[in-house]
Order: C-alpha cells, then sequence, then structure tokens
C-alpha cells in the first residue's frame, strides 16, 4: 500500500497496467494513447479533513492539463457529490469538464445515489449507458467497462452489482477476444480490501470469473481514498487515491472516514492516476500523482516474461520506483554501479528505492543477466 497524489494516470503497452505519478507520464516509453481517472471529490465535503475540496480537485484538473500529450479521456469513479446535491455536481462539473481529453465518464460512489435511488446522478450523467449507468467503450484495441456497483447497498455490507448487471457484463465480455486487453472500472473495489469497512463487493468474485480467460485484465477503483495494488494471475488490481481527503489504512482504526492531516501534508496523501497503452505490449502503465508542488513520483516496473517493464524510463529526483516480480521464478534487482541491489524477488514480491541524485540508472538481473533495463532521473 502507498499513499500518493491526486489522481492517477495510465499508460496502457499492450493491456496491462504499469504504474508511475502523473508528472512522469512522459518519461514513460511512447504509448499508443493514455487516460486518466479521478476519484472521490466529494463536492460539498468542509470538514478540517479539507476544507477546500473545489480547490484540490481544480489541482487536479490543472496536472491533467500539464501532460505532454492530451489523454484519450478521464474517467471519474464516483462520490462526484458528497450530498448529491445538485449544485454540489453543477460546482463539480465547472472544474471536471475543462479537463483537455478526448472525452469524460463517469460512475457513481453511493455519495451520488442518497436521494431518489440514482435517478437525479443518471438524468445528469447516464446518457448512453445502460441500466443503473454501467456502459463499455471500444478503444485503441482494448475494452473498457464501467460498473456501478453502489446501489441496494445493505447496512454493514458489501458494494453490490446485481443480477441484471452481471448478466450484461458476462454478454459484454463474451463478444471480445481473449487476447484483448480489458479494463474495468467501478466506485467500490472488486476484491475484498477490508470486510469489517465494506470495502469490497458482494458479488465481485463472479464479475470477476469473467475476466480469467483474457491475457490481461485492469481492474480501477475509488472508494478507500488510497492507493492499493494487489496483481493475482492476469488481473491487476488498483485503487486511486481520493481529490478530497485521505483515508485510514484498512483496519488502522476503528472504522473509515475523513482523515485529518497536517496542512503541509494534505497534497501529498490526495492524488490522480494516468493510465498508458501501447499496442503489441502486454503491460499498461499506471502512473499515480499527488497534488503537491513537487514532482517527485511513484513508479511501479513489472518484471515479467523475463524483461524489466517498461526498459527505459525517465523520472525526477526524489521518485520511488517499485519493482514487482510477475513471473513464476526468482529475479532481483541490482544496479550496474552498485548503488541499489534489492534480495532475490519470489512471485509477488516488490523492492522499492528512493532515487535521491540525478543522473543515469542502469540496472539488470544478476540471476538472468540478459535482463536489463535503465532510469534516468532529471
Amino acid at each position: 500500500m502507498a499513499w500518493a497524489g491526486t489522481g492517477m494516470a495510465y499508460a496502457m503497452a499492450g493491456g496491462v497496467a504499469r504504474a508511475a505519478k502523473l508528472e512522469s507520464a512522459a518519461g514513460v516509453a511512447p504509448a499508443d494513447f493514455s487516460f486518466v481517472q479521478i476519484s472521490d471529490s466529494h463536492i460539498g465535503f468542509n470538514k478540517p479533513a479539507n476544507s477546500d475540496v473545489l480547490g484540490t480537485l481544480q489541482t487536479a484538473v490543472d496536472k491533467i492539463n500539464k501532460l505532454d500529450r492530451e489523454p484519450a479521456f478521464v474517467v471519474h469513479t464516483g462520490d462526484i457529490s458528497h450530498l448529491s446535491k445538485p449544485e454540489e455536481w453543477d460546482a463539480a462539473d465547472s472544474i471536471i469538464r475543462t479537463a483537455k481529453a478526448g472525452k469524460i465518464f463517469f460512475l457513481p460512489g453511493e455519495h451520488d445515489v442518497l436521494t431518489d435511488n440514482g435517478k437525479s446522478y443518471l438524468d445528469r450523467y447516464g446518457k448512453d449507458t445502460k441500466g443503473d449507468g454501467w456502459f463499455s467503450i471500444d478503444s485503441n484495441g482494448m475494452h473498457f467497462v464501467g460498473l456501478v456497483n453502489v446501489l441496494n447497498l445493505k447496512a454493514g455490507g458489501l458494494g453490490n452489482l446485481g443480477r441484471e448487471q452481471l448478466e450484461w457484463l458476462e454478454k459484454d465480455l463474451k463478444a471480445q477476444k481473449s487476447d484483448t486487453p480489458i479494463a474495468v472500472f467501478a466506485h467500490v473495489p472488486l476484491w475484498t480490501v477490508y470486510q469489517e469497512w465494506g470495502w469490497g463487493t458482494e458479488d465481485g468474485l463472479q464479475a470477476l470469473s469473467y475476466l480469467k480467460r483474457f491475457g490481461s485484465v485492469s481492474v480501477l477503483n475509488g472508494h478507500i481514498h488510497q492507493n492499493i495494488r494487489k496483481v493475482e494471475g492476469n488481473i491487476t488490481f488498483h485503487t486511486a487515491c481520493s481529490t478530497a481527503f485521505p483515508q485510514p489504512e484498512p483496519g488502522s482504526t476503528p472504522s473509515p472516514g475523513p482523515m485529518k492531516l497536517p496542512a503541509e501534508q494534505l497534497r501529498r496523501a490526495l492524488g490522480l492516476t494516468a493510465v498508458s497503452y501501447k499496442t503489441g505490449n502486454s503491460q499498461l502503465a499506471i502512473m499515480d500523482s499527488n497534488l503537491e508542488s513537487n514532482n517527485s513520483q511513484t513508479v511501479e516496473i513489472k518484471i515479467d516474461n523475463f524483461a524489466f517493464n517498461p526498459g527505459s524510463l525517465a523520472v525526477t529526483t526524489g521518485s520511488k520506483v517499485s519493482w514487482t516480480n510477475h513471473d513464476d521464478i526468482p529475479h532481483n534487482v541490482i544496479s550496474t554501479n552498485k548503488l541499489f541491489a534489492s534480495p532475490v524477488l519470489d512471485t509477488g514480491e516488490t523492492f522499492s528505492h528512493v532515487f535521491e541524485n540525478a543522473g543515469e540508472y542502469p540496472y539488470y538481473c544478476s540471476i538472468h543477466p540478459k535482463m536489463t533495463a535503465a532510469l534516468t532521473v532529471k
């Protein structure tokens, strides 16, 4: 788990998501297209945890508009508003719709459907969607699915998709070839992060079963206001930070809720996600960015199929780079200049290093020396 910034930029390279901060999107190998996820803006919230949620949302959109390359779309994964009030949505729209992107998509969070069972949300944001607001689109060789799991919730329970939506999802995915990269969005995590707090989806396993036949699947959620990543087989799970306020780590406090931080730390705990995709590659590049004014980054490099992905990457000083082994055999990460070295990484294990100084950092796997890559720190 890692706290990160105000949104996520996703770089899609062949279908699997890789992560780095938004400001570093230009440093990732050229992608065919990219998109950005923002989440949990809670417009209307005005408590000590953040008394200026409009200001932090504006900062997130400003970061999107400063990207070197315009994203194909922006998707907001829910809790646009805090109390489902029209004036809250109006204020959110006045900022979100200024994002420089090909399209903007929305999914509801539970705070967007507090009244009339979500009808007001659908009237505003549900054009060209199915049922309670779910949808799918195709873009640049990928298939994207937006799911709604915040209606018909039980007290103290998990998110819920429902039979009608599951039947639609099964039919929608049957039309896709198994080598099509898939990205799935929903507000509440489809996997169970922490059941005691309702951080999961009751029938999420059923939805995930439809995704098993695909070679590359990325599931991107919000709701928990923090970055958590997990990989299970062909599926990469990722939750985005809020643009409004952080929440505690799972189980670290008696209950979830807005977490007040010192003013100088707040924007470090808010964020967005950018994702890029390159045809022919098996990875999406997922980049988390916080709202701080500095450009430090949190970047993920995947070790997969006897290769570091991306093999060439530019980051800023102060960035934290993490390598995760997705192969079924062990690897390690060794600096050619002996500046850092990981232990042996078994499947699913991660090694991280913070780069404080500018320079060139070639590295390799000493177990399989043909595996080489390089970082440039600016």
